[in-house]
């Protein structure tokens, strides 16, 4: 049976068949057609509903080769028809909408072996008849060099003749053309009017709409307004779009257009079942949420798992991520040799992390022998590429002679960099060297350790109290206390000492006993000998807690254990 009898007895195509077509779709009167017979006039109304429910996907989601094919194909075989038999159908058809669909078929060689040249001249000849898709695929065809050589220019040209025509699709490459300066100038506010055009169309075009909150939430060619990229984003995620589903979690998790909401992040990503769609941000996000708990409990298994598929796929953050696994022996068995083995890999690709990394690994000889001045190269070239963390580590190189002659000048001025890129280890190595006169200038002591302290730096918070109790330019006690108060609640046990010094001695507040008594048990179970040593006294008198001779012995014993002369002779004193 031929195709067209094959096509007259199919009645169960499963395309709506309104009357009313989008401006991309069948542009040519059919009652301007001359059917040679039923026959013709049966295959032009059933080939003019597949071409317009194609048209209409394209229209809402522009072009992807993969998924229109399957598409196609799909579509195709709801004809209850090989594709063999619809190619040499539309061969003799001299329409545009059937020269474009002709194109199509051999653009995603469907019943026909791929032929870029054929589809390329097949899109001509529609598009010269403005057919508007057929436009956008030529100019494809043009941008990528495919079946013609690559012409930009051309491409814009095609794609702004099918975008001035109301072409849905084309609007969207022409906007896309303004964004990125393909075949004309970069112009973001037009690239904006184009988006906006095809997001607003009936048919709207997903794609437009999910680069235009890309423009709202950075302020491209628009005025900023998160809130507004949020909306656009989740009016898409809540249709499905895989890739807005992705957006409206990070939206979610960086409280861009919203509030933060970690659980809601995380949830969309999970439920979503992007990792499970090969999604490599999505994949890589999950594993980052598992690693550190954010919107569910804590996973180091669950986030190897993740880092390794996306790893295994190319994404250099979760090689990145899952060589920190196998340093630690976090969610896998502790390996060093695999660590160094993907950092070095990344660091040979010009990773400035990696690098970095790397220069630590030679450094600590963690996977492989120390070797200083590797290391120092290593910083070094990811140094002059701006990475603040290797500006630290060599400031270190040069304060320690490590793989360089020792120079406390250009470590004073490698920490001051890295400082000044915001790195807060570096904020407090810095006012170290205000402090021990590298480099001498009072002044930006105070400076530098208020920058640490504003990021709650516990090191750098108890160093900022010490600094307002001893200096004697600077001396202000009552600060010196609030500092060493929010480092001893950042749980740094030195400043848990000094606080209960305070307290037991009143030196800069009233005496509180029951508050020395917290503070020095706190110092004393992290292991500062001051602490425990000041511990045992208050149970051996009952002072701020109940007295207890067992706890006092034990503590005195500690105490002297760990190198407490003075510990030792309570001790003597209570055995009496």
């Amino acid at each position: 049976m031929d195709l067209n009898n094959k096509l007259i007895s199919y009645t169960g195509l499963n395309i709506s068949c309104e009357n009313n077509l989008s401006s991309t779709s069948i542009q040519t009167d059919i009652s301007k057609i001359s059917y040679g017979s039923t026959f013709d006039k049966t295959n032009n109304i059933i080939v003019q509903k597949l071409i317009k429910v194609i048209n209409r996907k394209h229209d809402k989601e522009s072009i992807n080769f993969q998924d229109f094919q399957q598409f196609i194909n799909q579509q195709v075989l709801e004809l209850n028809q090989s594709s063999d038999n619809l190619v040499k159908w539309l061969t003799n058809q001299v329409n545009p909408q059937y020269i474009y669909l002709l194109g199509l078929l051999y653009y995603y060689n469907i019943g026909t072996d791929e032929n870029s040249t054929e589809a390329f001249k097949l899109f001509l000849k529609a598009s010269k008849d403005n057919y508007l898709t057929a436009q956008v695929y030529l100019g494809k065809c043009y941008n990528d060099g495919y079946g013609i050589e690559c012409d930009k220019n051309l491409a814009f040209d095609w794609y702004r003749k099918s975008a001035e025509n109301d072409g849905i699709i084309g609007q969207f490459y022409l906007g896309k053309c303004y964004e990125h300066g393909i075949g004309t100038a970069k112009d973001i506010t037009k690239s904006v009017h184009w988006y906006k055009k095809a997001a607003k169309s009936g048919n709207t075009n997903i794609n437009s709409q999910y680069n235009l909150a890309h423009l709202y939430q950075f302020g491209e060619g628009v005025d900023k307004n998160e809130k507004k990229a949020f909306e656009l984003i989740k009016d898409l995620a809540e249709k499905d779009h895989i890739d807005s589903l992705f957006q409206l979690g990070y939206y979610y998790s960086n409280g861009i257009g919203t509030e933060i909401n970690k659980l809601k992040a995380f949830e969309l990503y999970d439920i979503a079942d992007l990792a499970e769609k090969d999604d490599l941000d999505a994949q890589s996000k999950l594993g980052y949420y598992y690693s550190n708990g954010i919107g569910t409990e804590i996973n180091k298994s669950k986030a190897f798992e993740l880092y390794n598929i996306a790893a295994e796929k190319g994404d250099i953050y979760s090689q990145f991520n899952l060589a920190l696994l196998y340093q630690l022996g976090e969610g896998v068995d502790k390996n060093e040799e695999k660590a160094f083995e993907l950092i070095k890999d990344l660091a040979e690709k010009d990773d400035l992390d990696a690098q970095s990394k790397l220069g630590y690994y030679y450094s600590n000889g963690i996977g492989t022998e120390i070797n200083k001045s590797k290391a120092f190269e290593l910083y070094n070239i990811a140094a002059e590429k701006g990475e603040k963390v290797a500006k630290y580590n060599l400031g270190e190189c040069y304060e320690l002679g490590n793989g360089i002659n020792k120079d406390e000048i250009k470590a004073f001025e490698f920490y001051k960099k890295s400082a000044e890129n915001g790195y807060i280890t570096a904020k407090f190595q810095l006012g170290y060297c205000y402090v021990n006169e590298i480099i001498n200038n009072l002044d930006k002591v105070n400076y530098w350790y208020h920058k640490a302290a504003e990021n709650e730096n516990k090191i750098a918070l108890y160093k900022l109290g010490e600094f307002y109790e001893l200096d004697s330019v600077y001396q202000n006690e009552t600060r010196a206390f609030e500092f060493y108060n929010k480092s001893a609640d950042q749980g740094y046990i030195d400043a848990q000492y000094k606080v209960g010094y305070i307290y037991n001695y009143g030196t800069q507040i009233i005496i509180d006993k029951g508050k020395a008594f917290k503070y020095f048990t706190l110092a004393a179970k992290g292991g500062n000998v001051d602490a425990q040593y000041s511990l045992a006294p208050l149970y051996e008198r009952g002072e701020g807690t109940e007295k207890n001779i067992e706890n006092a012995t034990y503590w005195y014993k500690k105490a002297a254990e760990n190198g407490c002369q003075e510990a030792e002779k309570g001790l003597s004193l209570l055995l009496k």
